[in-house]
């Protein structure tokens, strides 16, 4: 049962015909007397509160009700109703113990989503019979398979989710494998990396825009936002986004509407929202460089990734997965990894994480002779690092140091490239784009 409590008749109606059509039994409320009652003698699977009653504007009888209901009913979520000039009120209702906040006027397909996903978490959904693919994922120590866990709970539901974990974890691996597992699977997945895009850009590159709106824009461009919609667009690096585009990114979250540069017309979307981030957000609203209102908007769910160092019984499966895909790439024969290589790459501190690891196994492979890697090849391969670079002036660019290094990898593995992507890091596709930009030959 959901309980729907609010003192407008017209609302009360309004949702009422609205759940019931997807098949929810619902009980009202006009009152926070009436709610107390409802509450003290049942536990609703919902309640869906608005935040002011009579003539009051404060928030205050709904901070109030809220509280009470948690008292009577600790474990039964609970969804606020407010306006969007009141959501600083919501962000209260959050830390009072709501789920989540819709604002008025509502619109009635968001909000069926929303009932249902919170439905779903607090274990009275419909479910969903599909079976999970955790292939993205590789590793089964209790770390990853509690994250794993988590994962399959939510995935088929419309949950915004945080993404939280030191660089190289696989945070958008987890990002795919929460896409793969939804009722979206079918839809696009974008990837947009925040901290790669400038502040003066933001709004083109994620609403689009139409030709000649601003000076440059030769065509019509569509935006990040538009080409999620129906699927999941993938947020990375969060927090490294400016105060100016939080506040541009917390309306699309919240109305799922946006306007393209240069088009007045509002554009409607429909998409799942998941996030990611390395730094610690809380912290961040701490010192007032990340909006709280965004921050509750974005973690209704989050999934924290260990450090690879926190699961080293995942690293043989790792050292398999990744040499066997480096091989069938290069069309090389895959070598057998000795018990004391494996020994030796799992006493590691992989300051780097996975990503680290990856690295070091594709040098191994380049650098290794025969049919078996041991520990003195895995040993090697670590020494071999951008560390023994030249040392460049304090006031270098990064143009300066990216040269320096790719000239002194070639340079060190006589003009092979594929040895020295891997010594770099990175791929041999993208090893040949930075020699082409800095007019770099063999």
């Amino acid at each position: 049962m959901i309980l729907v409590v609010d003192d407008d008749n017209a609302i009360r109606v309004s949702l009422s015909m609205l759940l019931r059509s997807e098949g929810y039994e619902v009980k009202t409320a006009a009152s926070p007397a009436e709610a107390v009652a409802v509450v003290r003698g049942v536990k609703p699977e919902l309640v869906l509160l608005d935040m002011n009653f009579s003539h009051s504007t404060s928030g205050d009888e709904g901070l109030t009700l809220l509280r009470q209901i948690k008292v009577f009913q600790p474990e039964t979520p609970v969804i606020l109703m407010t306006a969007w000039g009141s959501i600083p009120l919501a962000v209260e209702g959050i830390k009072a113990g709501a789920t989540d906040f819709i604002t008025k006027p509502w619109d009635n397909r968001l909000l069926s989503q929303r009932v249902e996903t919170v439905m779903t978490l607090s274990g009275c959904g419909r479910g969903d019979a599909k079976g999970f693919d955790r292939s993205r994922i590789i590793g089964d120590s209790p770390a990853i398979r509690n994250v794993l866990d988590t994962v399959e709970r939510i995935a088929p539901t419309n949950a915004p989710v945080l993404i939280m974990g030191e660089n190289g974890t696989g945070k958008e691996l987890v990002a795919e494998a929460i896409h793969i597992n939804s009722r979206r699977c079918d839809h696009p997945f974008v990837k947009v990396n925040l901290g790669g895009i400038s502040r003066s850009l933001f709004e083109s590159e994620m609403f689009g825009h139409k030709k000649g709106a601003f000076t440059g824009a030769m065509a019509d461009r569509e935006g990040r936002f538009s080409l999620a919609d129906k699927g999941t667009i993938f947020l990375d690096e969060i927090g490294e986004l400016d105060l100016n585009s939080q506040v541009k990114l917390l309306r699309v979250l919240q109305e799922h509407t946006f306007e393209v540069l240069g088009d007045s017309r509002p554009k409607r979307v429909d998409i799942r929202v998941v996030c990611a981030t390395n730094a610690d957000l809380g912290e961040m609203v701490a010192e007032g460089t990340f909006r709280e209102d965004l921050f509750y908007r974005i973690n209704l769910i989050t999934v924290t990734l260990p450090p690879l160092h926190d699961r080293p019984a995942d690293i043989p499966a790792l050292v398999h997965h990744f040499a066997a895909g480096f091989c069938k790439e290069n069309g090389m024969r895959v070598p057998r990894i000795s018990r004391g290589a494996l020994s030796y790459l799992a006493r590691l501190p992989y300051p780097g994480n996975i990503r680290e690891l990856r690295n070091l196994v594709e040098r191994a492979l380049l650098l290794g002779n025969g049919d078996t890697l041991d520990e003195c090849d895995f040993s090697n391969a670590a020494s071999l690092s951008t560390a023994n670079m030249p040392q460049l002036p304090s006031d270098a660019s990064l143009g300066e140091i990216e040269v320096t290094a790719i000239k002194a990898a070639l340079s060190r593995f006589e003009g092979n490239v594929s040895m020295a992507a891997a010594c770099l890091g990175i791929s041999r596709q993208a090893l040949y784009r930075r020699m082409k930009k800095y007019g770099i030959g063999i």
